[in-house]
């Protein structure tokens, strides 16, 4: 029986990046994080699911053309009124210039590349960095203290820091490059270079998509650590966590018992499935099939 058609070349840049993140869930197991497997005590599927449904104005907005600022908000905003938690805030993070560069591409073109990714970076605008702060208020997000010198512009200050990213006229690109250590704005800074490094992994995979999602996903945490887990835990479970991945790669019963102990040790390498949820939207607009 021939495999029905997955209607890949139908699908617009939104829809592949919500479906994007329906995958993220889809897939099991990716150790620590909420799957189709296991919920976690105050986060679960329905969560995700939720979120997606919520994100999807604001993606469509950025297929749209709208200024990436003000679509990564409008994701924002709509997957915490759906979702009622934070559950897909750096997913979005990479996903809203991704969309946009796809789109910019046409239908026939699709630019969507490490070049066509940084161009969207780059023509970022302050208002784009005031749109980036406004999304913080609408979740509570996991960050580390700001670098020195940068207390007035901690995203956790939200809207109240907006005056001075006027006044300093900083871009959201510039905003993100000054974010050291973080997984996501590295992204932004080296046009996603390793979001299509796993986008290529999954697209060259075998069997069903979320498997090949899961492998990728402990294939990308045993070689960088996941800097959620830095900033919530510290640095040495950072790395033990990427010690203990690349010490299972390859093998589902190691893989499955890394999982049962990041989840009882209530470890998530979010920041990991951020970047492997934005590879598979790479993925899926490449041409891979569900």
């Amino acid at each position: 029986m021939n495999p029905p058609n997955s209607g890949a070349g139908e699908r617009s840049p939104a829809e592949n990046a919500q479906l994007a993140l329906l995958l993220d869930v889809a897939a099991a197991p990716k150790p620590g994080n909420v799957d189709r497997d296991h919920d976690h005590a105050d986060l679960r599927v329905e969560h995700f699911l939720a979120g997606a449904v919520g994100a999807a104005p604001g993606l469509r907005r950025a297929a749209a053309g709208a200024p990436v600022g003000l679509a990564f908000e409008r994701a924002v905003a709509g997957m915490a009124r759906r979702a009622g938690t934070n559950t897909q805030f750096g997913s979005l993070l990479l996903l809203v210039p991704l969309v946009r560069a796809a789109a910019d591409g046409g239908a026939e073109d699709h630019s969507l590349s490490p070049d066509g990714a940084a161009d969207v970076v780059a023509a970022t605008t302050v208002a784009d960095a005031a749109d980036f702060y406004r999304a913080f208020e609408h979740v509570e997000v996991a960050v580390d203290d700001p670098p020195p010198g940068m207390d007035a512009l901690d995203v956790r200050r939200g809207a109240d820091a907006i005056p001075v990213v006027r006044e300093r006229e900083l871009t959201l690109a510039e905003i993100l490059a000054r974010s050291e250590g973080d997984g996501n704005a590295r992204e932004w800074a080296t046009g996603f270079e390793r979001t299509f490094e796993t986008a290529r992994a999954i697209a060259d995979g075998d069997g069903p998509l979320p498997g090949r999602i899961s492998r990728a996903f402990v294939d990308r945490l045993a070689r960088t650590e996941d800097t959620l887990v830095q900033t919530v835990h510290g640095p040495d479970v950072a790395a033990a966590v990427r010690e203990r991945a690349a010490e299972a790669r390859g093998d589902p019963d190691a893989v499955a018992e890394l999982d049962a102990d990041l989840v009882d040790a209530g470890i998530n390498p979010g920041t990991t499935a951020d970047l492997v949820t934005a590879a598979t939207f790479v993925a899926l607009e490449r041409g891979v099939e569900v």
